[in-house]
This record gives structure tokens, C-alpha cells and sequence, in this order.
């Protein structure tokens, strides 16, 4: 169970004892359903003592069940309703403010259902990460796996990437297929491609925590060649 250890780490780390564990890292995740992904994230880097913390997990919808579990965890779980505000500027303003309170080092998308404004990509460029259920390029927007299965392609995945103000655009920092049957259904083929996410999302963010990771010329580097 996730929620005792991560308690253990911050009765340490709150306690005084900071100095003698490794320098943690921040992480803000942004969240506005279920967050499978978050979870996922979040017993990763439990089970493999990461040199981080999830120090938020915030949702634009208040209803997100992601919420609960969270707070289970003992993680602050913050709502910033995108229906109290007039536009969408003064949403991302909104949540900026709120997630600099938590000076974070990575700012990871997790089933965030929100179009973020130019401003807002470029305030965390460089440590903004999401994934999106299609082998980017390919299919981006929403429906990606009605779209592979329409396009007729024989593989299919999920890409993570750097976060551009181009929507689902950006540096890829990792990929993971699978082959696609005559006989998938949107739902059948979904459910292999987020059990791929659950794997693939977890690895590269600790690949960016640990410093692995860099932007040259609009590709990611990973220091560790053939890492993925």
C-alpha cells in the first residue's frame, strides 16, 4: 500500500532529517478523471524510492475520482474548477498560481482534459510532460484509437512527450506498441493501449527526475542510449 510508506518519507523529510536523504524532486500532476496514470506514477515511485515527491495532485473537475485516491495517499488534492473562471486565460492563470505553490520540478499531464494556453506551455516548457494514447505523429487529438482502427494501421501505442504549444506536439521521450487484431474494438484496443501507459508513463518520468533526459535541436537525448 502506497500510503504508508509515502507518509514514512514525509515525517522524515518534514522531521528535520532532510539532509540525510538524497535531494527530492518536485512533482505537480494535473489530473481530471480517474488518473490511472497518476496512479501509476505515484506506486512507481513509491516501489522504486524515486529521488522525488508528488508533492500535488490537481484537478480542474472536483467530481475526479483521481482526487480520492490521492488524498488516500496522502498528497494534496487540489481542485481548481475551470467552470469558476470567465476564459480559459484566467483558468491557466488560476492554475499557474496554484502550481507554483509547489515549486515544482515537472509538471506531468495525466488524463487532463484541458486545451492549456500558449502561456502556459511556455511558463514550464522543458518539464511539461503528457502522453497521448497514439504513436505520435499519428492520430493526434481525441478518438486515436477509433482513428487507427478507421486508418486500418496494424500497430498501435502511446507516445510521451514534451509538451509544445502545438497540440500533441512536442519532443518524444518514449514509445511502446502493440499490434492491432482484425478482431479489436475500440474498447478491446484501449484497454492494451493503457495498460502500455501504465508502464511506459512511470519510466520516463523518472528518466526525466533522474536527469536523463535532454532537448537538443526539438529531439529528447536520453543519456542512457537505448534506454527505451
Amino acid at each position: 500500500m502506497v500510503t504508508w510508506r509515502l507518509h514514512r518519507l514525509r515525517r522524515a523529510e518534514y522531521g528535520g532529517q532532510a539532509g540525510k536523504m538524497r535531494a527530492m524532486k518536485s512533482i505537480v500532476i494535473l489530473i481530471s478523471g480517474r488518473g490511472s496514470n497518476m496512479q501509476a506514477i505515484v506506486r512507481a515511485a513509491d516501489a522504486e524510492q524515486w529521488p522525488a515527491r508528488i508533492t500535488a495532485v490537481i484537478s480542474n473537475r472536483p467530481q475526479a475520482s483521481g482526487l480520492h485516491f490521492a488524498a488516500l495517499a496522502g498528497i494534496p488534492a487540489v481542485v481548481v474548477d475551470h467552470q469558476a473562471y470567465a476564459d480559459r486565460d484566467a483558468f491557466d492563470a488560476a492554475l499557474v498560481g496554484c502550481i507554483d505553490q509547489y515549486t515544482p520540478d515537472l509538471v506531468v499531464l495525466a488524463g487532463f482534459m484541458r486545451i492549456l494556453t500558449r502561456d502556459f506551455v511556455e511558463r514550464y516548457r522543458g518539464r511539461l510532460l503528457n502522453i497521448h494514447p497514439s504513436l505520435l505523429p499519428s492520430f493526434p487529438g481525441l478518438s486515436t484509437h477509433q482513428q487507427a482502427l478507421t486508418a486500418g494501421v496494424k500497430v498501435h501505442g502511446a507516445t510521451v512527450h514534451f509538451v509544445t504549444p502545438d497540440l500533441d506536439h512536442g519532443p518524444i521521450v518514449a514509445q511502446a506498441a502493440v499490434a492491432v487484431h482484425d478482431t479489436d474494438t475500440e474498447a478491446t484496443l484501449a484497454a492494451r493501449v493503457l495498460a502500455l501507459e501504465h508502464d511506459l508513463y512511470p519510466r520516463a518520468v523518472r528518466r526525466f527526475i533522474e536527469g536523463h533526459l535532454r532537448i537538443e535541436k526539438g529531439h529528447v537525448i536520453d543519456r542512457v542510449a537505448g534506454h527505451y
